[in-house]
């Protein structure tokens, strides 16, 4: 990265399914986003949609095999990455694209869960296991009823 790419983080939606291809640098995973910005509508007393604006994302190596099998349209997600805003002209018009060359991408938990699971590299697996760490609660204070306890997920409807 060099010092004047401008760094972004976008939320919205995936628009289109991802669309994955091993090329001879590696990996390489494209699609749409949308953003769609929202507003409180004083006259109606509702929430509203404004303008959507449409992202072209891009992922390389793991973070494209791994949004590939992870995503799929109209799920939320957040994106992060170098904004790339390119014009062209194609048969006399001028044409202008946003593209996200993404760093990181993640389902949005604010609107879901989601279930997150760990890829095995040939090498990590074949290194010896490291200890769980003891993630257990501190021992009971006087007074305390019961163990704090880890809340449960919102249900999704």
């Amino acid at each position: 990265m060099t010092m004047n790419e401008t760094m972004i983080c976008v939320v919205g939606n995936v628009a289109t399914r991802p669309v994955f291809r091993e090329l001879a640098n590696g990996p390489s995973a494209r699609f749409r986003l949308a953003v769609t910005a929202r507003y409180w509508d004083r006259e109606k007393s509702a929430w509203a949609d404004g303008h959507t604006s449409f992202f072209t994302v891009w992922a390389n190596r793991q973070l494209a095999a791994n949004a590939a099998g992870s995503l799929d349209v109209g799920e939320p997600v957040i994106v992060q990455g170098r904004l790339k805003v390119r014009t062209d002209v194609r048969e006399g018009q001028s044409w202008t694209s946003a593209d996200i060359d993404a760093v990181a991408i993640g389902h949005d938990m604010a609107r879901g869960t989601s279930a997150f699971r760990r890829v095995t590299r040939p090498e990590a697996a074949a290194s010896a296991a490291r200890p769980e760490p003891d993630w257990e609660t501190p021992a009971e204070r006087p007074g305390d009823q019961e163990p704090a306890q880890r809340p449960e997920p919102a249900a999704v409807t």
